[in-house]
């Protein structure tokens, strides 16, 4: 086939607030300030700059990191996109990420790899829901995004198996397995979770690790080989077993074998990656070693809750939650001079649903993401994290008191009220979320600052149970005063904040 649509030269990936741009222009434009896209197309172009990145020029060790200037990431990183213009071709004799070889499996339609699209006999809810046709600028994100947010079931068609050992895609009979998750989805959806700067380009530069940090990881390969460089020839020939084992591979993982045609796509099972029991997972994800958990996707539970659970590595000897891109990263800032004053943590993914081996999005699933921005100098303030651990503790009971005083609301009423309970409960994180950036602020200033902050807080509880448990009648009015949420001892010495009008 003839080399077509460069992913160097055309325009892509979405940025936000300003549209598709390409590798040149990302790399080449110092102000655009994030990703577009859903979380799991972020997440999947946020590891390909990083792996572009890492490729291009990883430091030394910290210190290294340090003196490279963004400028000079920069610079680097466009010299060696010129030296490997022939590799990101999106259709030719070496398509990006593909491979020819895999053209023996069936092809599936576009939409059937999608997570948002409905197809076969799934109910379509919306519009959005409904498979279009996509430009050659959307194929490509797809291919990022299927190297590691692969759906596992039934779509892949492992029939075909490129190396002639590998019995990791079929049965004791001899028929095809179905499809394991992508390795950066897992079961249910991992959460990940990256540094973030004032600008991408300092996004990337706050994630690039230093080979004396990779020689950290347990990744035995270490950095390992762009694949784009020397795609595999199968599941488990020596380049794959170098991806399993390397940060390139967790970067891109590989989890599918494809290649785009008119109709749809090839598509096959990938390379299998060990999972997270193993210790083996992405950079970007959290874990307990003590545990053996991950911290997954929770659409009710929204990813800035999980921030003191990300941070919990402050504790001395927590045995808590570890992500390499934040440890490493924050660590790594307490012994250097960087030219930014806040920090930001974001953090997504996409919720799935099993069964019986197929993966799906339905019910409550959904894509999650959010953002925090922190000043550096407060991170590492002896206290900080300690005061936001406690304030998250304390909103969590609220959290629980806004549930049990609306139960006893229904229940004084003879009403089974557990969904309200729940939807008030929920509520109330919901408005929770417009001040917890100042809380986080707070955690930095004093204690006149958490006070007042408490009013407020206070108040979206009272809005949350006032919300769900009228008071219009005699009998909600007597069951109404009966349950009101106690406050007094979140609030303290803090005036009670006054009521709702």
């Amino acid at each position: 086939m003839e080399n077509c649509f460069n992913l160097i030269d055309e325009p892509w990936i979405p940025i936000a607030d300003v549209g598709r741009v390409s590798l040149k222009q990302l790399f080449s434009e110092p102000h655009y300030r994030a990703l577009g896209g859903n979380p799991i197309q972020k997440i999947a172009l946020t590891k390909l700059l990083l792996a572009i990145a890492q490729a291009a020029c990883t430091p030394d060790d910290n210190f290294d990191w340090e003196a490279l200037k963004i400028n000079d990431l920069v610079k680097k990183v466009l010299t060696y996109l010129a030296e490997h213009h022939d590799k990101f071709y999106l259709y030719g004799e070496q398509p990006f990420l593909q491979l020819p070889s895999i053209s023996k499996a069936a092809t599936q339609s576009i939409g059937a790899v999608l997570p948002e699209i409905a197809t076969g006999n799934t109910t379509i809810l919306n519009a959005l829901q409904i498979e279009t046709e996509l430009s050659d600028a959307d194929k490509a994100l797809l291919i990022v995004q299927l190297m590691g947010f692969g759906l596992g079931g039934k779509k892949t068609d492992n029939s075909v198996t490129l190396s002639a050992a590998y019995s990791g895609k079929s049965k004791d009979n001899g028929k095809g397995t179905t499809g394991k998750a992508g390795a950066s989805l897992g079961f249910v959806g991992f959460l990940h979770s990256f540094l973030q700067g004032e600008t991408l380009l300092q996004t990337l530069w706050l994630n690039l690790f230093s080979q004396e940090q990779i020689n950290d990881l347990p990744y035995d390969a270490g950095l390992g080989v762009a694949p784009w460089e020397k795609m595999p020839e199968g599941e488990a020939c020596e380049t794959a077993k170098q991806l399993q084992n390397s940060l390139m591979g967790r970067l891109i993982p590989l989890s599918r074998f494809c290649l785009l045609n008119e109709a749809g796509l090839h598509y096959s099972e990938g390379i299998a990656h060990l999972d997270y029991k193993t210790g083996m997972l992405d950079p970007s994800v959290a874990f307990s070693d003590k545990k053996k958990q991950v911290l997954w996707v929770e659409p009710e539970r929204r990813p800035w809750r999980r921030l003191t659970a990300l941070l919990s590595f402050m504790e001395a000897e927590s045995g808590g939650f570890n992500c390499y891109y934040i440890r490493q990263g924050l660590e790594r800032m307490t012994q250097m001079e960087l030219p930014m004053e806040k920090i930001g943590l974001w953090s997504g993914g996409l919720r799935v649903s099993s069964n019986a081996g197929e993966q799906y999005v339905s019910g409550q699933d959904d894509f999650v993401e959010s953002l925090t921005f922190f000043n550096k100098e407060d991170v590492f303030k002896s206290g900080w994290y300690n005061k936001l651990k406690t304030e998250m503790a304390e909103l969590d009971r609220l959290a629980t008191i806004v549930y049990g005083a609306t139960l006893g609301y229904f229940k004084s009423q003879k009403v089974d009220g557990k969904n309200q309970a729940a939807a008030a409960s929920n509520l109330f994180w919901q408005l929770c979320e417009r001040k917890f950036q100042d809380l986080v602020n707070a955690c930095g200033e004093g204690e006149e600052q958490l006070h007042a902050l408490r009013k407020h807080f206070a108040q979206f509880a009272s809005t949350a149970y006032n919300t769900y448990c009228p008071n219009d009648t005699a009998r909600q009015l007597n069951a109404w005063a009966e349950n009101l949420p106690n406050l007094a001892t979140y609030l303290k010495d803090v005036k009670q904040p006054e009521a709702d009008a």
